[in-house]
């Protein structure tokens, strides 16, 4: 009765917290109220192009200026990182006020070093990116019968050597009335109806509006330089203009100035305001195919399913049959059979350069824990596209809270190894609170760099290089002591037989065991590979990745396929004699990560065939081999534990003397 009433209050308790889901909005989401005729700011984020990959402020080309200055808008640490710099715009709305042939700016004569980055920029196919109310601009199109949908519109567009610009864009509004959470619609009959007060079109007005939608059409209109000579921003442009996207007429040239000018458009929408991203999550191109993923999951569940069978199988009988000779048998076994058996005295022999494992093993925990976490938040819907840069933000605040683990898993283990002395715990936890995160700020160091001198917004500011700085001395160093210091005070793992003082002698191998330990990591690839496809559109193509549930059940099962892959490699070492098992069952699943950097350079030659130039291509390599070397910790880490809970269990599991 008892087990049956706590299942009963754990399953009002999901109830309760699944129905609270539909009472409250995520952090960065909550719709916001418009009343007719309130101002609506358009804002502008970096241009971007998925032919270099280097993202540039949007007022480094000679577009029009607000009247009040250029102003940064608040902004998150991941959106820096991630090379975001979003500002105000001049473009200006009034809610549900409809405008056309608004007049800009009249630009100032293009000087050469303005004509020549116009063209560069118009060559590289550069995307200006325009946000409302958090929403980014979407432009839709049709080529070859097919409906296409893009964030953003192009700067300009080529056309027979002649470069023209988007100087006139027509934007669409789409809005819904504002539900008040206490307004109830109350349907009736008889007197009951009599006492519905009627709501008239202006207090519906006052309730106000939600932005649901932004769309963009850009044309390039050619518009008469001399006849907005006294015209002033905002004011309407003298003659109408027609705005024909598959006509360009705007060319520019040095020397002549640019005039900008826009129309807005509302409409009322049925998009109520949870729906209102479903139109950047159906975008073409970035269709998740479910079947494909699905097909794939249950292929590998199968695989692994057979995999653990076969090996509980093996192991199980070995034992049974081991266990089940008396001693004089077992002498005689001992004598005449080979295998794991026979390596008893040196399985838990001290591997070579035994710190390094400790502190690739520590951080692999924290980049596992960090991972982990971040994406079954995402998957609830605390990391949603709609709240920009939280991503980037929460891995940083988990990678530094797991730093206790780090350290406290590579001391634990060191202690283990050297048999609980806890002699140099300082020195391992520190070495683990530096060396991944060393790695990677040399990587990262190098490509911004690059960046700086590309004068890229996608290069990290020095202000917020001495952030990260002392976000890492100040707090992941210490937690990570923290860590380490109860890692050296917990007990350490008792190994089930004692090590011999001589080691044995491993018998020579038919093959390398280097070539079954690169050939275990197609096994996790397998798992990985589909989705891979859609995380790297996503990084590299400018496409929204959102299903992070799919992702999340990937990596449950990657981690498993991990654990059986090298706990598979762990027991055929021990079967043909080679006790020297540590480092290999830590690169057996480990290894994954050297056909993932393969399949990052597959998909730059087939996939960015128009990525330019060394520089882009040099950070493309530099950010993958960063990805690559933290998957590589991950992986490695869970099969060295594996491993090491599997060994520890078989020679504890029989008598041997």
């Amino acid at each position: 009765m008892e087990i049956w009433g706590g299942f009963r209050i754990w399953v009002l308790s999901v109830c309760l917290i699944l129905q609270c889901g539909y009472g409250f909005y995520l952090p960065g989401s909550y719709p916001l109220k418009h009343i007719v005729g309130d101002d609506l700011s358009v804002k502008v984020n970096s241009i971007t192009s998925i032919d270099t990959e280097m993202p540039f402020s949007y007022y480094s080309l000679p577009f029009c200026q607000p009247q009040g200055g250029i102003k940064d808008s608040a902004e998150n640490l991941g959106e820096l990182l991630m090379g975001d710099r979003i500002e105000n715009s001049p473009y200006l709305f009034k809610m549900y006020k409809n405008q056309t042939d608004v007049f800009l700016c009249k630009t100032d004569p293009l000087t050469d070093d303005q004509f020549r980055t116009l063209k560069e920029r118009i060559d590289e196919m550069y995307q200006v990116n325009l946000i409302l109310d958090n929403l980014p601009a979407i432009r839709y199109t049709k080529k070859e019968g097919y409906h296409l949908h893009w964030t953003g519109y192009p700067v300009g567009i080529n056309f027979k050597g002649s470069y023209f610009v988007f100087n006139h864009l027509k934007f669409k509004v789409l809005v819904h009335k504002y539900e008040e959470t206490n307004v109830a619609s109350v349907m009736g009959t008889g007197d009951a109806a009599g006492v519905i007060r009627t709501i008239g079109k202006q207090e519906l007005d006052a309730l106000g509006y939600m932005v649901v939608g932004f769309e963009v059409v850009p044309c390039s209109p050619l518009h008469n330089v001399d006849s907005v000579k006294n015209l002033k921003m905002y004011e309407k442009y003298p003659n109408p203009i027609q705005c024909d996207p598959a006509s360009v007429s705007m060319q520019i040239k040095k020397g002549q100035p640019i005039v900008f000018t826009y129309d807005v458009t509302f409409e009322e929408s049925d998009i109520k305001w949870p729906s209102r991203w479903d139109a950047y999550l159906k975008m073409e191109g970035s269709k998740v195919h479910w079947f494909s993923i699905l097909n794939s999951l249950m292929v590998i569940t199968f695989l692994a399913g057979i995999v653990l069978v076969i090996f509980l199988r093996t192991v199980r009988r070995d034992l049974t049959r081991y266990e089940e000779l008396d001693k004089e048998a077992q002498a005689q076994m001992n004598e005449e059979l080979s295998g794991w058996k026979l390596v008893v005295g040196d399985a838990f022999r001290a591997p070579a350069n035994p710190a390094l494992l400790c502190i690739m093993v520590g951080d692999g925990v924290q980049l596992l824990g960090m991972g982990i976490v971040t994406i079954l938040f995402a998957a609830l819907g605390f990391m949603s596209p709609a709240s920009r840069g939280t991503l980037i933000t929460g891995m940083l605040f988990f990678y530094m809270i797991l730093g206790v683990a780090a350290g406290y898993v590579a001391v634990r283990l060191w202690r283990t190894i050297c048999c609980g002395d806890h002699r140099g715990w300082a020195s391992v936890s520190w070495k683990a609170a530096c060396f991944f995160p060393g790695i990677a700020f040399l990587i990262l160091t190098t490509l911004n760099f690059l960046l700086w001198g590309s004068q890229s917004t996608g290069a990290i500011p020095l202000s917020l290089f001495v952030t990260l700085l002392l976000l890492w001395f100040c707090i992941s160093v210490p937690l990570t002591l923290v860590g380490g210091y109860f890692g050296a005070k917990a007990s350490h793992i008792e190994y089930p037989v004692r090590t011999n003082q001589i080691p044995r002698e491993i018998p020579p191998q038919k093959y390398p065991s280097w070539l079954l330990v690169l050939g275990a990591g197609t096994l996790p690839f397998g798992t990985l590979f589909i989705e891979l496809f859609f995380i790297m559109s996503s990084l590299w193509m400018g496409r929204v990745y959102y299903v992070f549930g799919f992702l999340f059940i990937v990596s449950v099962l990657l981690i498993v396929v991990c654990a059986e892959v090298s706990l598979v490699v762990t027991y055929m070492q021990l079967c043909v004699e080679d006790w020297k098992w540590w480092w290999k069952s830590f690169f057996a699943s480990g290894s994954v990560a050297i056909y993932i950097f393969l399949y990052s350079i597959n998909y730059l030659i087939f996939d960015l065939k128009s990525l330019s130039g060394p520089v882009s291509a040099t950070l493309y390599l530099g950010y993958s081999l960063f990805m690559v070397l933290a998957i590589m910790f991950i992986t490695g880490t869970v099969g060295f534990l594996s491993s090491f809970w599997f060994v520890h269990y078989l020679f504890s599991s029989v008598k041997l003397d």
